[in-house]
């Protein structure tokens, strides 16, 4: 008989006031229903304190402990060498990350091996300690699909504090991004709650249940050959999932490219949803010093842009 597996993870002051059920699986990448059996039969411990209740919300950051069954939870990802990093700024604490299109980040449904975490755990494999174990030093993530920069925390100390940046929205996210038709307005805001979507559990929609995202927009130019298109920056408040993606789509804009949110049409083949992450903006974790980055557009979506009059 295999022995149960324990997790135990400090939870930052982000999440205070989210559900322990959810928090729960956040860190262990089990499903939501799993999370509140675990709790429903006192696996979970906060603080010492067994928790009863996946309803109850954190009041307070602490120690949240974790007993897990082989069944319960997939193993965390392996060392990959062959899998390369493409890093453009590392030290102690921080590194930053130029993702490729196609690279996925973290292990989950349908990709087990060769993500980023793999790539990472092989050149800094210390980050196996930082964060969720199955997320090792992921702060946050890019879409499969999506090209650009992306911060990974080197040490728990920076993992705390890059999480709280994220959620007092002092991180600078911007992308570059063309959206079909023409964006009347030269620059905007989608202020709009994004959820799962109840009709397509793949999909994320806008929806009353959703969480709070906004999304601002600014013009960059506009094209009419050989369809009318426009290039789009835009700067992340909150980050959801497909959050640009949906919100755009929402105003009638579909990303070029995206299949998922209506973006795919035949008068203008794009191999990907046309999104990259250009410029990244966070304060050093340990020294406080302001870092930003930049990413020149990927040679796909150059290609693409260069056929636009």
């Amino acid at each position: 008989m295999t022995a149960d597996r324990s997790v135990v993870v400090e939870v930052p002051d982000s999440l205070v006031g989210e559900r322990i059920d959810r928090i729960v699986a956040m860190v262990t990448d089990v499903s939501r229903t799993e999370a509140a059996r675990l709790v429903a039969s006192g696996a979970v411990q906060l603080d010492g304190v067994v928790a009863t209740r996946g309803a109850d919300r954190l009041v307070a950051p602490g120690e949240l402990a974790i007993e897990l069954g082989d069944e319960a939870v997939a193993s965390g990802p392996v060392a990959d060498p062959d899998v390369a990093v493409p890093a453009v700024y590392v030290d102690d604490d921080v590194i930053v990350v130029d993702k490729p299109a196609d690279l996925v980040v973290h292990p989950g449904a349908g990709h087990t091996t060769g993500t980023l975490a793999n790539g990472l755990l092989a050149a800094y494999p210390e980050v196996a300690t930082v964060g969720a174990p199955d997320r090792p030093g992921i702060v946050h993530r890019l879409d499969r699909g999506t090209s650009g920069l992306l911060m990974v925390a080197r040490s728990q100390v920076a993992y705390e504090s890059l999480v709280d940046q994220l959620a007092e929205r002092t991180v600078d996210r911007q992308y570059r991004t063309i959206v079909w038709g023409h964006v009347e307005s030269p620059r905007g805001v989608v202020d709009a709650p994004i959820g799962r979507s109840p009709k397509h559990p793949t999909k994320m929609a806008i929806t009353e249940k959703g969480k709070p995202a906004r999304t601002r927009y600014e013009v960059v130019r506009t094209y009419d050959e050989p369809v009318a298109v426009t290039e789009v920056t835009c700067r992340l408040e909150t980050g959801r999932t497909h959050q640009i993606r949906v919100h755009m789509a929402a105003i009638g804009h579909s990303v070029v490219g995206d299949e998922r949110y209506r973006g795919v049409r035949q008068s203008l083949p794009c191999p990907r949803p046309f999104l990259h992450a250009e410029m990244l903006g966070f304060d050093h974790p340990v020294t406080g010093e302001r870092l930003e980055f930049t990413s020149d557009l990927p040679a796909d979506l150059v290609a693409i842009r260069a056929g636009l009059r």
